[in-house]
């Protein structure tokens, strides 16, 4: 494990050459997959080497199929399997604990537990936070869905109202960019005539970075299933039982049983505080090669960061750029070890897919659309594939295949 220190050591402090510390903080697409794309390179072996995944969960999460634990699709194991079992034939070791923050200068992560990490090699992954309070009651009275724990309290939550006696379960959904679109489809779907769902975002349209195909499907999905979308609509404040929304002028108020956000993220606030460079939006600038600038034994992946390539195409801020860019991130830091020249981060995208309901989604990839159970099977194929390890992709499938046979 990591040396451990009492206090910040002095600058000029000499470091022992072994073994080489590569840590890697947090355990999202961009961090696990760092972690074992490093562990499969022959160059970084123990005891030579330590790579230590620090994150404050004890289980990983395949967001994607998050939506499908709500609807019953997918068990907690399959889509959440803990980071000890996926790392357990790796090089790489995972440590549980919060991070408090960096000191770029002196090469230590400071932990809340209070221990203070030393490292050669940093990769930041620890991705950013749902942002509530830019609407008076949200923080209080909406939920986000993002983790286990908001599908878990979302699963607990429709099994109380579906045990009670109204008539019609009512939900707000805040914003209509991917995740608002798929919880609702699913949501519609478990619910059926008694959900009134209600999909609210202050744009003209729903998920405005996607193709054309994608929200014509998934517009077509939503409307089937009874879901009403509120467009250039503001949310003004959200009540215990009421959501106040104001279109072009108008102010009204719809009683709800329940409240999802799903928008607007910002960084974290150590990510915030660190001594480098940040754009408007409080994101780490990373150069091509994923180094963060000024720092070249720091390495930024995912939405923490503004990452562009040597054209000057940034990437997104999705899952797929994350997934693209941890073995892009894991070679560069051999290079960097062995004295060779890095290679520059180019970000490829591959296409969208988004589930539109128990037995429907959407895949549009290289200008073909497709949707439907075809585009369902072909979703959950692909996402099978990217699972972390192959024990778990023969684990999940296995399930599915077997599963779908006995129906």
């Amino acid at each position: 494990m990591y040396e451990i220190k009492d206090k910040i050591p002095q600058k000029g402090k000499l470091k022992q050459p072994y073994p080489l510390r590569i840590c890697i903080l947090g355990g999202g697409f961009g961090g696990l997959y760092t972690a074992l794309e490093l562990g499969k390179i022959a160059q970084i072996r123990q005891p030579d080497y330590e790579i230590t995944l620090i994150e404050k969960r004890a289980h990983f999460l395949f967001t994607p199929l998050l939506y499908e634990v709500v609807t019953g699709e997918l068990h907690n194991g399959e889509i959440a399997p803990t980071y000890k079992k996926l790392l357990s034939d790796s090089q790489a070791q995972f440590y549980q604990a919060e991070i408090q923050g960096v000191d770029l200068e002196n090469q230590l992560v400071n932990l809340q537990n209070g221990e203070i990490l030393t490292y050669d090699y940093l990769v930041l992954a620890v991705g950013k936070e749902t942002r509530l309070d830019v609407v008076p009651g949200a923080t209080k009275y909406a939920r986000t869905f993002r983790t286990l724990a908001d599908a878990e309290y979302l699963k607990n939550r429709l099994q109380f109202l579906e045990a009670s006696n109204i008539p019609l379960i009512r939900i707000a959904i805040a914003g209509a960019g991917p995740n608002g679109v798929e919880i609702a489809c699913k949501l519609a779907d478990r619910l059926k005539k008694r959900g009134e769902i209600r999909l609210i975002d202050r744009g003209n349209e729903i998920l405005k970075t996607f193709s054309k195909g994608s929200r014509t499907a998934s517009y077509r999905a939503l409307v089937k299933r009874g879901v009403r979308i509120e467009l250039d609509t503001n949310i003004e404040a959200i009540k215990p039982d009421a959501i106040i929304v104001n279109h072009h002028g108008t102010t009204h108020k719809f009683q709800t049983d329940l409240v999802l956000w799903t928008g607007g993220n910002q960084s974290i606030e150590w990510v915030k505080n660190l001594n480098c460079q940040h754009n408007q939006q409080g994101q780490l600038i990373a150069t091509p090669t994923l180094q963060l600038a000024g720092y070249p034994n720091v390495f930024v992946l995912g939405d923490l960061a503004e990452i562009r390539d040597i054209q000057g195409n940034e990437s997104p801020a999705t899952a797929q750029a994350a997934f693209q860019q941890a073995p892009c991130a894991a070679r560069n830091i051999r290079a960097k070890i062995t004295g060779r020249k890095l290679k520059p981060f180019s970000y490829l995208h591959l296409g969208e897919m988004l589930t539109l309901g128990i037995k429907n989604a959407v895949v549009y990839s290289f200008g073909i659309t497709l949707d439907g159970n075809l585009a369902r099977i072909i979703r959950r194929g692909v996402y099978i594939q990217r699972l972390p390890t192959l024990k778990h992709k023969l684990q999940v499938a296995k399930r599915w295949i077997f599963g779908k046979m006995k129906k």
